[in-house]
């Protein structure tokens, strides 16, 4: 075992803690920080000094759970590791603006090209997609459907290869194939071709957004992935915003060289998407302190002092990120122990049901709209707003969950937002009201989609998990919910039931109100989770809560001294 750093004198003896060394000393353990949540931190900033020490109390100011806690041998970032360093809060802030700017931003662009690839069949559908392939609306939703199952079922064997080969290193592969594939889609021939091109999208395109949240789970802390979750989904909307105009300007080279504009819109845009592929194996670095390389520079992004706060800050924050190295395979064992965490069941729940009754009529907007009498171009066109209003609601929802440490209420919200408009197209048949009404109707409740919930429950997700090997699986799993909501809200409107689509609105109106239900009672789990806990572990003694931490065998959330995320 490494050697285990053990501070040796107390919060009260005041020792500067800007040392320029890598690793301090025992005897030069400067005092921690005053505990803070920095939650609205944002626009908050002036509530905590530059120069105050922003290192937080954790398990490795105690010498004796200090050894409990210690990273394994092989850990990436072991020599980084120093219970002694204390860094200020103008460090931490500047030095996680650096990591947004180097790791976030491009994290974005990437997901910005799975959203491009994936979703550009609504602009295609626009450009007369069905007719000139002969197939049907029935035809489109089992394209969608074989779309999600394909994704469904690659998203557990992608997060484990991205697990045992490293993010870095799986995530290009994945956007360089899947954009070969989605430029394949300008020679589709037929309902055949659709569907095959369909599912090889999926298993390309499957374990993408639990592979990046793995990965920004090595550089953030619980309480920032949200957040930048939040970003990330932001750029999703950013996508399809660029998307409409893209399809605007490409849909017109309708009958250059013979080909229909959809065509020219798959083939194009997949070489955009693959160039970002091939970027993105020079740009991903492993983890903090693996970023020098021939195109990052020799001596990396980060110097030795920021890779200390990096590493520091991170595992201080949670303690089992220093349990596996970062490209060590989950093992079957270990898989099945994470698989049976019934902890995790409820958000694998709202996994299953919470984007279903929004998804539905977002995936119809296109087609919606052509049959209400806009025209190819304006259709595109006016799907932008509610785009627009959905990115703002969303980082508006996020950060409320954060300001206020409210997960479950706030992510509950949109299900309450949507539940009138769809009782207005359950009650009314929008195809024969005005169409400048129904696109207004249609622009509000899209402009606060369940996606504006996806950050917070990714997010809420991996915070509870509480472990490494837990948090690979249950971000699969419950992405993995995800995409079967998504086969479901395919199925909903079908052709005997066009255009009103009365019974699957009636669907649709009846899931709010079932999702509203299940949002309660993940809440009141967790609370009563932690109860239980709470219960247990004030009535040891605090001999008997020393002897718990250094001889217990739970692990992650089935520990007593760990909370959930409600």
């Amino acid at each position: 075992m490494p050697t285990v750093y053990i501070p040796t004198k107390t919060a009260k003896e005041t020792v500067s803690p800007l040392a320029d060394t890598d690793q301090s000393s025992d005897s030069e353990i400067a005092p921690l920080g005053q505990p803070s949540s920095q939650r609205g931190r944002w626009f908050k900033k002036g509530a905590l000094h530059p120069d105050d020490i922003a290192t937080q109390p954790s398990v490795y100011d105690n010498p004796e759970t200090a050894i409990e806690y210690q990273p394994r041998a092989d850990w990436e970032n072991l020599h980084r590791f120093d219970p002694a360093a204390r860094w200020t809060w103008g460090e931490e802030h500047r030095l996680i603006r650096k990591i947004d700017l180097r790791i976030m931003i491009f994290t974005c662009i990437m997901f910005m090209a799975l959203e491009l690839d994936r979703a550009n069949l609504h602009q295609a559908l626009t450009d007369n997609f069905l007719d000139d392939l002969g197939m049907t609306t029935n035809d489109y939703n089992l394209g969608n459907t074989v779309f999600k199952l394909s994704f469904l079922c690659a998203e557990m064997p992608s997060q484990l290869l991205s697990k045992w080969m490293g993010p870095d290193r799986w995530i290009p592969m994945q956007m360089t194939l899947w954009s070969a594939v989605g430029m394949a889609q300008s020679s589709l021939s037929g309902r055949s071709s659709f569907l095959a091109c369909r599912a090889l999208l999926g298993i390309l395109q499957g374990g993408f957004i639990p592979d990046v949240v793995l990965y920004l789970s090595y550089f953030y802390k619980s309480h920032e992935l949200s957040v930048r979750l939040s970003f990330f989904w932001t750029a999703m909307g950013m996508a399809d915003i660029a998307a409409s105009f893209l399809a605007f300007g490409l849909l017109h080279l309708r009958g250059v060289q013979g080909q229909s504009g959809w065509r020219w819109l798959f083939l194009l845009e997949g070489l955009l998407t693959v160039l970002i592929g091939l970027t993105a194996f020079v740009l991903m670095p492993p983890g903090p302190c693996q970023t020098a390389n021939w195109a990052r520079g020799k001596k990396g992004w980060f110097t030795p002092r920021e890779e200390t706060i990096m590493v520091n800050r991170v595992i201080r924050d949670d303690p089992s990120k220093g349990t596996m190295h970062n490209r060590e395979p989950i093992t079957p064992k270990l898989l099945w122990k994470s698989l049976c965490d019934f902890d995790l069941w409820p958000l694998y729940a709202l996994g299953l049901t919470f984007q279903t009754p929004m998804q539905t009529p977002q995936q119809y907007l296109t087609l919606t709209l052509r049959q209400m009498g806009f025209g190819t171009f304006v259709t595109n066109l006016l799907t932008i707003p509610s785009q627009v209003l959905s990115i703002t609601t969303m980082l508006i929802l996020t950060y409320v969950s954060e300001q206020l440490g409210e997960l479950a209420f706030t992510a509950m919200f949109a299900q309450i937002w949507a539940l009138p408009f769809l009782v207005y197209l359950y009650v009314v048949d929008i195809n024969r009201t005005n169409k400048w009404v129904a696109w207004v109707i249609m622009t509000l409740l899209l402009s606060f989609p369940s996606d504006s919930a996806h950050p917070i429950q990714v997010a809420w997700n991996s915070r509870n998990a509480n472990t490494v090997r837990s948090r690979t699986v249950s971000a699969a799993m419950y992405n993995m919910c995800v995409q079967s909501s998504g086969i479901i809200a395919s199925n909903i409107y079908r052709e005997d039931d066009a255009p009103r689509y009365k019974r699957g609105n009636r669907v649709l109106v009846a899931l709010v109100v079932a999702n509203v239900f299940i949002y309660l009672f993940t809440k009141t789990y967790y609370r009563w989770r932690n109860t239980r806990h709470n219960r247990t572990w004030e009535a040891m003694s605090e001999a008997e809560k020393m002897q718990y931490l250094v001889t217990t065998t739970d692990e992650g959330n089935k520990r007593l001294d760990f909370r959930f995320a409600s």
